[in-house]
């Protein structure tokens, strides 16, 4: 939590408690639908977690199991994310399910925060609206259809923007800036782009301690429980499809866009998505650096979630909740009318299902809009980039 949200919170806890039931009420719908989910069907994701776990805790290899028919999923996050889940697994399963959807909004409280700091701290807001504000702007990004997706499956993913945002944003952090990157990147191996960012900015001290903290939580599974440590890195790394299918509607990065052109070779598939990484790439993060060094924290981070999702060779629908932070860099100080409607526009685009109007027009025969619009949340990702990189800092100008 920033330092003038705090200061208002204890000067307006009424109204934060106010604020605080009414995005449990709203929240209320979708979390009931999903956690009385037949049980087969209910956060499967967070399944995956606790039975990696449960898998150190009875001595059995972590990547030799799969969850239940009919999921039958493989543990494929790195060794320490086993390691950690270990407190999930001592947890009854109904009683974890609930500890980790509050976690998750949590996570998203914590995400919106940091990343609308500049609109919520407003005098004129802070001084009579930022509960509410915050209230409204916690509900809208509760139904983004990546967030949706993090309360359906029980996923990590907005726990790791929290923990990147934190560390970017937070002003005077109490811990060492660059660990919570670290312990992201170790986790998830995706929030990794944030090493780079830190290194194409210049960040060094933050740079080395997000290096060091990665590094360091990578090894200690070699330590603690060798032959897993060395079964993820040599064996389950390497094979792509223990993810899942690559080319399936939910994964939208560009490797899996140009999967669903049916190239007529790997070869071409694999060099065009090279060709393609590196100059998307270049672009986001060059545009970061600009909009770091325009004083534009807030663009530069989001800026670089968006390579996280596009760069990576599988980024699921819910790898997106880096929208919230793209959102919080549209808007503001929420002082400019034109940011704000484009602001509403992508929130509304990423509240729909877009890419599943692609599926239904490609079985209606409409193959070639179909193919286009089932990579509508990718192909969004790759316009934000844009918009955050060229259209923003003409209106930055302009506000």
């Amino acid at each position: 939590m920033t330092g003038g949200v705090a200061t208002t919170i204890r000067r307006q806890w009424w109204a934060w408690a106010v604020a605080v039931l009414l995005i449990v009420a709203a929240a209320a719908p979708l979390v009931l639908q999903w956690l009385t989910n037949p049980d087969d069907q209910r956060l499967v994701d967070l399944d995956v977690y606790r039975t990696g776990g449960e898998m150190l805790l009875q001595g059995r290899p972590v990547y030799d199991f799969f969850t239940p028919a009919p999921q039958l999923l493989p543990f494929t996050y790195p060794p320490i994310a086993a390691m950690l889940a270990v407190p999930l697994a001592e947890l009854p399963w109904t009683t974890a399910q609930w500890v980790w959807t509050v976690g998750i909004f949590v996570s998203l409280g914590v995400t919106v925060a940091f990343a609308f700091r500049q609109v919520l701290t407003r005098r004129e807001v802070q001084a009579r609206y930022a509960p509410w504000l915050f209230a409204l702007l916690m509900i809208a990004c509760t139904y983004l259809m990546p967030i949706r997706d993090q309360v359906r499956f029980g996923q990590v993913d907005i726990l790791l923007v929290a923990l990147c945002v934190a560390d970017c944003l937070a002003k005077r952090p109490w811990w060492p800036r660059g660990f919570l990157i670290g312990l992201a990147t170790a986790v998830k191996l995706t929030p990794g782009v944030f090493l780079i960012y830190l290194l194409v900015t210049r960040q060094w001290r933050t740079f080395w301690m997000a290096s060091f903290v990665t590094a360091l939580l990578t090894l200690l599974p070699f330590a603690v429980i060798p032959k897993d440590a060395a079964d993820f890195w040599f064996k389950a790394l390497l094979d792509p499809e223990r993810l899942g299918a690559n080319a399936a509607t939910t994964n939208q990065s560009i490797r899996a866009m140009l999967l669903r052109l049916y190239l007529p070779s790997d070869t071409l598939t694999w060099a065009l998505w090279l060709v393609l990484v590196a100059v998307v790439g270049w672009y986001g993060f060059r545009a970061a650096k600009r909009a770091l060094d325009a004083g534009d924290e807030t663009t530069a981070v989001a800026l670089t979630g968006l390579m996280a999702v596009l760069l990576s060779p599988v980024a699921w629908i819910h790898h997106l909740a880096w929208v919230v932070v793209v959102l919080a860099a549209i808007v503001g100080d929420g002082r400019d009318r034109v940011r704000l409607w484009v602001a509403g526009g992508v929130w509304l685009y990423y509240v729909v299902p877009v890419p599943w109007w692609g599926v239904s027009l490609k079985v209606a025969g409409w193959n070639v809009v179909g193919k286009i619009v089932q990579d509508g949340f990718g192909l969004g990702a790759l316009f934000l980039v844009w918009l955050l990189a060229s259209w923003l800092p003409k209106r930055r100008g302009i506000s």
